[in-house]
């Protein structure tokens, strides 16, 4: 896997879900203390920008009064309106301290949903920058990084999912989605793995895939 061809993809590590306090905090709090998904973000963040491996950030975030969105939400986008959470200019939409962006990290603007490619310009960004692996992780586990991972596939990405770096509302949810969902999309590695395959001089072949 070519470092220079790779980029790690953090879904939405912002304090309304990584942090005390934050407005989701306590609904993934167990699922992250079960899989310590900060922990081995941060790590892995820490040794792939050692490595030169770019580091791409996609929070989402959304106006006061959320005009961005239909004026009828349902589903989980109801669940953030009701809640009042990823409001601009809150410290609940800030990205965690601990994995604040750095100067050669790329911040991606614009998501309002699930996907993380749908309403930004993330796939602009990683053909302009010769990217060809994609390894994603962040919240929730069923959801944005589930959305963002099919997006991926589909867009001819060969991609890994961070199955120690992500987390859920449950741990039913996080294990089934890992289990059962993200190996028909891509290749779920633990963070360890990933960063091995990354810095190893020789070719890492996975199931079904190739990468060079």
């Amino acid at each position: 896997m070519n470092k220079n061809e790779t980029a790690i993809v953090l879904i939405e590590f912002q304090n309304d879900f990584t942090s005390e306090g934050g407005i989701f905090h306590e609904g993934v709090k167990t699922v992250m203390e079960e899989t310590n998904m900060l922990a081995n973000t941060e790590k892995l963040v820490a040794q792939a920008r050692k490595e030169g491996v770019q580091i791409i950030h996609v929070p989402i975030s959304f106006t006061e009064n959320y005009k961005e969105l239909t004026n009828t939400p349902y589903g989980i986008l109801k669940g953030i309106v009701d809640n009042n959470a990823f409001q601009k200019s809150t410290w609940g939409v800030e990205i965690v301290d601990s994995l604040k962006p750095q100067k050669k990290d790329i911040v991606i603007e614009g998501k309002r949903g699930l996907c993380g490619f749908h309403s930004t310009n993330l796939d602009f960004i990683l053909r302009s920058k010769g990217i060809k692996n994609v390894a994603i992780g962040g919240f929730l586990t069923n959801c944005c990084v589930e959305s963002t991972m099919r997006t991926a596939y589909e867009n001819g990405f060969n991609v890994v999912t961070l199955k120690d770096c992500c987390a859920g509302l449950s741990i039913e949810e996080h294990n089934n989605a890992i289990a059962k969902d993200f190996p028909m999309f891509s290749e779920p590695m633990s963070s360890t793995d990933f960063i091995s395959a990354v810095t190893s001089e020789e070719d890492l072949v996975l199931t079904g895939k190739a990468y060079e």
